[in-house]
């Protein structure tokens, strides 16, 4: 006779993405969310709307829903999903990452505050901390991404810390763990840019992160085709936020959340994909001739390879590379690719390719380039779902180019 099973080890990423923590009772039976296509829900009659307006009022709510920028049937149940991968109890969806980024800061950034940057971070986020948070009195520090170099910044005023890890373009992984428990001792709320990394590698509220964001464009989305991005973490840390998204409207339509909760449906089977291709093409960059170096977690000469060995289960597919040589060598590269596209962004079906210095820094000073390692020869490559085979053959054909 069969054992019966009386415990059950917890639910993986990828039967989460497509199920959730429970199963939830859908419109018609539908086996996958309806969109739910409307921008404001209506009232039966005027005691609907007072009845609605008193159960707001003192923190019962009667009904789900009232008007598209507070919220959607359709991005409610996406958020549910994304929660359940992330670990987190609650998750806020927005219109785009940078709109999730600059609105969690906004909301928890306070008057006379002190927030720490790490340096190696976005383009656009590290525009907003340096050229726009001094408008609000904030002041900011730009760091090294190592634990060690943030715990040495924070000052009797700081109260936030917000880092990427991995972070963009040199790949650069923290030890979340060390980040979580300081910042808990120093009273710093934590809060991690997760993109690179997916819940599918780590999973930083489990390190005791307070807050994970991620560009859900990128490997949750994974199919180039919507704009979104995602706020994670306790449920009573994120009312503040909420209340911010309904008062900003930085909410996603009814179609991006579709679009999104499908790609989740697949994001276990693509993320498997993703770290085999990632680590097979960097062992391949690292060792060839006219390679200078190649940054990626997986391989061993990466700064923080032990650190990412040990708390990530993979690596994604961004690889970060100098090519030896200048511009001319570089462009030569990359115009010879075949099946890379030259655009920005990363973790879709399509490969993607971009020359750091030519596309998301060209408008800054050259020398400023160079201080922050922006330099003519680095090219991001950001793998996408085709054969992995077929990937080494175009980037071995180009290579011979330069």
């Amino acid at each position: 006779m069969t054992k019966k099973r009386t415990h059950q080890k917890p639910r993986g990423p990828a039967t989460l993405a497509i199920h959730g923590a429970a199963r939830s009772r859908r419109a018609h039976h539908a086996v996958s969310t309806p969109i739910v296509q409307t921008s404001n829900y209506y009232f039966d009659n005027t005691d609907d709307v007072l009845e609605f307006m008193q159960s707001k009022k003192d923190g019962r709510v009667t009904r789900e829903h009232e008007y598209g920028r507070y919220g959607n049937p359709t991005q409610e149940a996406c958020e549910q999903k994304l929660a359940a991968v992330e670990g987190a109890e609650r998750a806020v969806l927005f219109s785009s990452g940078m709109s999730a980024v600059i609105l969690t800061l906004m909301t928890y950034m306070r008057p006379g505050g002190h927030i720490i940057f790490t340096n190696d971070c976005y383009r656009q986020t590290r525009d907003f901390a340096t050229k726009l948070l001094a408008k609000f009195g904030i002041e900011v520090s730009l760091v090294e991404p190592t634990a060690e170099a943030i715990n040495k910044a924070v000052r009797p005023n700081t109260n936030i810390l917000f880092t990427e890890s991995p972070t963009n373009p040199y790949l650069r992984v923290l030890d979340l763990s060390a980040i979580g428990k300081f910042g808990q001792q120093r009273g710093v709320l934590t809060m991690i840019d997760s993109t690179l990394a997916t819940p599918y590698n780590i999973k930083p509220i489990e390190k005791g992160i307070d807050i994970v964001i991620h560009s859900a464009t990128k490997y949750l989305g994974g199919h180039n085709d919507l704009l979104a991005g995602v706020v994670l973490g306790r449920r009573s840390l994120l009312d503040e936020l909420y209340r911010m998204q309904r008062m900003v409207g930085a909410t996603p339509g009814p179609l991006a959340c579709f679009l999104l909760e499908r790609g989740l449906k697949t994001f276990g089977l693509r993320m498997e994909h993703h770290n085999r291709a990632g680590l097979a093409v960097a062992r391949m960059l690292e060792s060839h001739p006219k390679v200078e170096r190649a940054y990626y977690p997986g391989l061993a000469s990466h700064p923080d390879h032990a650190i990412a060995r040990e708390q990530m289960r993979g690596h994604g597919s961004v690889i970060t590379f100098l090519i030896k040589g200048g511009d001319a060598q570089t462009r030569r590269f990359i115009d010879a690719l075949k099946l890379f596209l030259i655009t920005p962004s990363l973790g879709g079906s399509e490969s993607l390719v971009t020359q750091m210095s030519t596309m998301s820094f060209f408008d800054y000073p050259e020398e400023y380039r160079r201080s922050i390692g922006i330099v003519d020869n680095l090219v991001r490559l950001a793998l996408g779902l085709e054969d992995v085979e077929d990937l080494l053959a175009d980037l071995e054909q180009a290579l011979e180019e330069v």
